[in-house]
């Protein structure tokens, strides 16, 4: 299951390029959500699927929705409307790991664990990898203050909901807990795509190519994988598949769209793969 999320994961950065030019962010995503909400209700309908107890759960799983889906697919997909690659905030987003172990180690046990020297280095290393891309990219102008300000906001969302669903929410079937989570993002959506948005939806092949792929395969798959890899793994374990994304989508947007991948690209996805084990890998048990 891991690798059938990283590989389904890698396709929403190129799926957001795909169909990017036929309709503004934040209308496609709500088109996105209101489609996934049919489906998935269908199916509960079908499976007589229970849903989540009590109206904590439900506020609990309406906020990482608002986190998870339009906090972080609508910094993604506004950032990659916006002109950066696919790979670029791919890799963005993909030091996710290295904060929430971070943030964990911090945490832990009543403060007995601490951030060892090995887990800053790899966060050094994640940093430096990160900037070796990024900044070659603001040289070039793909990279602005804005489409950058957008990718570091999914970032954010993404880190933040994983560990608030993780902390948070109780084991509960996967559909339902979906269909409030899309619920949520929906409201906050569609609301903004009407008071921010002006741009028209272009009924092209692409269009429709990529919202069938986003509903079917990344919310209905991806997101579902997701869900489940957090409740039934540690946070860390869990965010530790996203470095993983980066190089794959990289090489996707390579092949399909022409997105340059040279040697400083190499090396900074290297040395952001490398600090991302460096964190998240666990420490060595010592003899008794």
């Amino acid at each position: 299951m891991p690798w059938v999320f990283v590989l389904i994961w890698s396709t929403g950065f190129i799926v957001a390029r795909y169909g990017m030019p036929y309709a503004p962010p934040l209308t496609f995503l709500s088109w996105r959500y209101a489609l996934s909400i049919l489906c998935f209700g269908v199916w509960i309908l079908l499976a007589r699927a229970a849903w989540p107890q009590g109206r904590a759960q439900w506020w609990h799983l309406g906020v990482t929705g608002v986190l998870m889906h339009a906090g972080y697919l609508g910094g993604v997909w506004a950032a990659v409307k916006a002109g950066i690659g696919a790979g670029t905030v791919a890799l963005i987003v993909g030091v996710q790991p290295v904060l929430t172990a971070v943030w964990v180690t911090a945490v832990a046990s009543q403060g007995s664990a601490r951030v060892t020297g090995r887990q800053w280095l790899g966060l050094a290393c994640g940093l430096l990898g990160l900037a070796l891309v990024v900044g070659r990219k603001l040289g070039l102008g793909e990279v602005t203050p804005l489409n950058l300000a957008l990718s570091l906001l999914a970032l954010l969302s993404i880190t933040v909901g994983t560990l608030y669903q993780k902390r948070h929410v109780r084991p509960c079937d996967v559909r339902t807990a979906n269909t409030v989570q899309l619920l949520a993002a929906l409201l906050v959506s569609a609301p903004l795509a009407l008071l921010l948005e002006t741009e028209p939806i272009v009924p092209h092949p692409h269009f429709f190519g990529a919202l069938a792929w986003s509903v079917v395969g990344l919310t209905l798959g991806g997101s579902s994988l997701l869900y489940l890899l957090i409740q039934r793994g540690a946070a860390t374990k869990v965010t530790s598949l996203f470095y993983l994304v980066p190089p794959c989508t990289a090489l996707l947007a390579w092949l399909l769209f022409g997105e340059a991948l040279t040697a400083t690209t190499l090396v900074g996805m290297g040395l952001a793969a490398a600090g991302v084990w460096l964190v998240v890998r666990p420490a060595p048990v010592r003899a008794a």
